[in-house]
């Protein structure tokens, strides 16, 4: 059997090899996937999802040093963060078991004509089926806990494939699941490399739901190539926009966007990238966002110290030097950075005012480059901001009510942070990206009802009034 290899995106070492999976072993787990979901039999009770849950999530626990290592020595995110994705992962299987014990039925009122007299109408929750779920690089724990863990609450078996350069974090995760007692077929990793491979899950008639985090490009092919009847959620990038009003604290502001703008050298989908401010301020913003972006500590991942760690793979830092190096070409000033440290790494940048048409402007930069425009009227900045393809999360700093909540109403996104970077998340949020940035929502909860579907039972006696 073919074998995965995983490296280092920071120095291109060896992390550890998974066997890769086939055409003929993806069919396997289809099938036994498929058995599971049509088999009464083999249904997981409410109290058995949540005792493996609350096992898996004490694993985690107890292995969060070796967790956190795995995914800064895989993913390249710095240690200090992977560690609070850790804990926030461990969160979310907690938040399935929480969602799960109160996630009921109702009672359908029916009983209101004659027609309808002598019938009680009820639903309940059941799994719609087998799910299928495809996970991105950039939280390589966290987003298999999204995926996964609602599945397993919901009562769904789910094949999960890991993006290839950090499936190792998913294998762990998946192993701990059977080790909480979870029966290994009713979750399944699916390793590959191969498009054909991973088109063929997608695409399989057998699938009741698809999960997809990744680029738009690839998840809008795949959701043209459901099956016809398979749900689906798309989870895609953005290119966040921030509106820093005239009154905005800087002592708050700077901090929240020197972190939401360079956290995991930029590699998140609603990544601070592009901040407005008013034009008679510029200097001094820039003057100050700079010298606190230079405090950055930027190398190797799996030492605490470390601010800024490499992108995750050597073509994306030279995608991205190559953007940078446009938007000088085209008027934008490079208030600091703008060169690749080493052929894996990039340093934090700061552009002033790129043009519009600059791709830093249109398209989502994925990595670690921040990008100030000024403003002469904040209905402008408004208007620019909202000018993409793309909307997902958005930020406004202010220290006036009124204005942060009139901007939030003025932006196109489908949740505004108030004086908090635009990358801020809790997991019991929705999370969803608007127009090409995705479909459906995401977030814990939200997912376990995608993965259900209320079923509707009506009784018909005589005992009935």
């Amino acid at each position: 059997m073919n074998q995965l290899t995983v490296r280092s995106p920071y120095t291109g070492e060896v992390v550890d090899t998974l066997p890769m999976d086939d055409l003929v072993s993806l069919e396997a787990k289809l099938v036994i996937g498929y058995d599971i979901a049509r088999s009464q039999q083999q249904r997981m009770s409410i109290p058995e999802r949540v005792e493996v849950l609350e096992r898996v999530a004490q694993l985690m626990g107890n292995r969060r040093s070796e967790l956190g290592l795995l995914i800064a020595k895989e993913g390249g995110k710095p240690l200090t963060d992977a560690l609070v994705e850790v804990d926030r992962a461990a969160d979310g299987v907690r938040l399935c078991v929480e969602h799960i014990k109160v996630d009921v039925g109702s009672r359908i009122p029916i009983a209101s004509n004659r027609m309808s007299a002598g019938r009680l109408a009820f639903t309940e929750k059941a799994p719609i089926g087998l799910v299928a779920a495809v996970s991105a690089f950039n939280h390589p724990l966290n987003l298999i806990v999204h995926q996964v863990a609602p599945a397993i609450a919901s009562g769904c078996p789910v094949i999960i494939k890991p993006a290839p350069d950090t499936a190792l974090s998913c294998a762990m995760f998946m192993n701990m699941l059977h080790e909480a007692g979870l029966p290994e077929g009713r979750g399944q990793i699916l390793v590959t490399e191969a498009i054909d491979v991973a088109e063929a899950l997608v695409t399989d008639s057998r699938l009741a739901f698809f999960s997809f985090i990744g680029s738009a490009n690839v998840g809008w092919m795949l959701k043209n190539k459901l099956a016809p009847g398979v749900r689906c959620a798309l989870e895609h990038g953005g290119a966040a926009p921030v509106i820093v009003c005239d009154d905005a604290n800087y002592d708050k502001a700077i901090p929240a966007l020197v972190k939401g703008g360079f956290y995991h050298a930029g590699q998140v989908c609603v990544s601070v990238q592009r901040v407005f401010v008013p034009v008679k301020q510029l200097d001094d913003f820039v003057e100050r966002f700079v010298a606190s972006v230079r405090t950055l500590k930027v190398g190797d991942p799996t030492l605490e110290s470390t601010d800024v760690g490499p992108l995750i793979r050597v073509n994306e830092v030279a995608r991205v030097k190559e953007w940078v190096e446009l938007a000088v070409a085209g008027g934008a000033h490079c208030a600091l950075g703008g060169q690749a440290i080493s052929e894996r790494v990039f340093e934090p940048t700061v552009l002033v005012n790129p043009a519009l048409d600059a791709l830093v402007s249109l398209k989502e930069i994925f990595g670690p480059v921040v990008c100030v425009y000024s403003y002469d009227q904040v209905d402008d900045a408004v208007a620019i901001a909202n000018s993409l393809p793309v909307a997902f999360q958005a930020a406004v700093f202010t220290e006036s009510i009124d204005t942060g909540l009139a901007l939030s109403r003025a932006l196109d996104a489908s949740a505004v942070m108030i004086n908090d970077h635009t990358a801020f998340r809790d997991d019991v949020m929705p999370f969803a990206g608007l127009r090409q940035s995705g479909l459906g929502v995401g977030g814990i909860p939200h997912t376990i009802e995608d993965m259900q579907i209320e079923k509707m039972t009506v009784i018909k006696s005589a005992s009935l009034p």
